[in-house]
């Protein structure tokens, strides 16, 4: 999602980020424009494109009302699975089930919720005072000390909350010592996966989620139109980033970017390779920002100069096919059937066919949310239906190894009545954002 020359800082965040793309990319500095590759420390260093920006109003956070509401369908998801308590460590389900934010280290820190009965946290013995002032919706906090067991504390709470022979879930990235630890204390239970419990709840957004996914998404696409405006000749991906990451602190959330030029953007995941801006490149900016932990994920294409008829050729077909798999995101159709209209779009342009390069090489779209990639996607055989709630990325990509690539991302969530983007889908190469 990069691009090129634009105007106007202020219309870019409160108008409808109408750019266009322009040869010469002399967007206004406050009297210094830095060179490739020079640090940019404080507002002193940065264009005005930036410095002018303002964050975008705050939206409203998760409630603990919310939360519980969840708590209460992961005990219902349990029974019907026959589970007897889910145990999550530090991350997203966490977050999503708890509000909790805890840092990742050797030492176990946890959180079981059974399907009866109170939650409870396990902790080191020396971070209790810290995990009583974070923790919610429970009194229940089992210390360990250095000489001790948490694999024990996790086991006297599933025996005391009658889990100790039944199945128990664990969250998919629970680490494996922790899992095998418990499963030492407790040989008698069954240890599953606890993905139809979380992915069953997470895999459908609420309104109040929902509105922190489109501040998200706001506030990327008005930092990706920014830093388009400040392409210059030399400089480097790493240059762009640092100023799409500076757009989005001054714009209110943590974001950056994947940025490509030239034969780089056919690299879906992009190259090690240090590119320097050259006329006739195209540019790919693939952002993203957390509000509230909720992610956004757009990506957009220009060409530095004069697009060629090549160039437009292939993102024509390119817009044709994120189109075809929006049109198919439909309220009972199956997941795989989204990735299937993008693909044949491509596939009758003569790409592909399947996999292959020159074509589309990965799936059209993934499942967003606390994270920027969970459940479920739009790939072949994956007959899951769509449901409203849903969130997905739709990306078909043309890559073209030792040529370009041509990608479009926008997200969309599935109402009642079917798909609705987050962001504005780009115009075209001239006009990105």
């Amino acid at each position: 999602m990069d691009r090129r020359t634009f105007a106007r800082n202020a219309s870019l965040v409160t108008g409808g980020l109408m750019l266009g793309v322009h040869r010469s990319a002399s967007a206004e500095t406050n009297g210094h424009e830095p060179a490739s590759g020079e640090p940019l420390p404080g507002d002193c260093d940065l264009p005005a494109a930036i410095t002018s920006l303002k964050p975008l109003p705050a939206v409203a956070a998760i409630t603990d009302d919310e939360r519980r509401a969840r708590i209460e369908k992961a005990r219902r998801l349990m029974k019907e699975q026959g589970i007897g308590a889910m145990v999550l460590e530090h991350g997203t389900s966490m977050n999503y089930f708890t509000g909790v934010r805890w840092g990742l280290s050797e030492r176990p820190f946890v959180v079981v919720i059974p399907a009866e009965g109170e939650l409870a946290y396990v902790a080191p013995g020396f971070e209790e005072a810290r995990a009583r002032e974070v923790i919610k919706f429970a009194t229940d906090v089992r210390v360990w000390q250095e000489d001790e067991s948490p694999y024990q504390r996790i086991a006297e709470i599933l025996k005391d909350r009658g889990a100790a022979t039944g199945k128990i879930a664990w969250e998919e990235r629970m680490r494996f010592f922790i899992v095998d630890g418990v499963a030492k204390e407790l040989p008698a239970a069954q240890a599953t996966i606890a993905t139809p419990v979380t992915a069953g709840c997470r895999m459908f957004k609420s309104p109040a989620e929902i509105a922190l996914m489109q501040r998200a998404n706001d506030i990327t696409l008005a930092a990706i139109g920014v830093a388009f405006s400040l392409l210059k000749e030399g400089m480097t991906q790493g240059d762009l980033n640092r100023l799409l990451g500076a757009a989005h602190e001054k714009l209110g959330a943590a974001g950056e970017g994947l940025i490509m030029f030239g034969k780089y953007t056919a690299f879906p995941h992009g190259s090690i390779t240090v590119q320097r801006l050259k006329e006739g490149d195209m540019v790919l900016i693939d952002a993203g920002c957390q509000v509230e932990g909720y992610t956004s994920d757009i990506t957009r294409m220009a060409v530095y100069g004069k697009p060629t008829a090549r160039q437009l050729q292939v993102w024509e077909i390119e817009k044709k096919a994120q189109n075809a798999a929006f049109k198919a995101a439909q309220v009972g159709a199956a997941c795989e059937s989204v990735d299937a209209a993008a693909r044949k779009v491509i596939t009758d342009a003569g790409f592909g066919p399947d996999y292959k390069v020159p074509g589309l090489p990965h799936r059209t779209g993934h499942g967003i949310g606390l994270d920027g990639h969970e459940w479920t996607n739009f790939v072949r055989g994956n007959k899951t239906p769509i449901r409203p709630g849903m969130c997905f990325s739709d990306e078909p990509t043309i890559a073209i190894y030792g040529e370009f690539g041509c990608r479009l991302e926008d997200c969309l969530h599935i109402t009642d009545s079917g798909p609705v983007f987050f962001s504005k889908q780009s115009e075209s190469l001239e006009h990105p954002v």
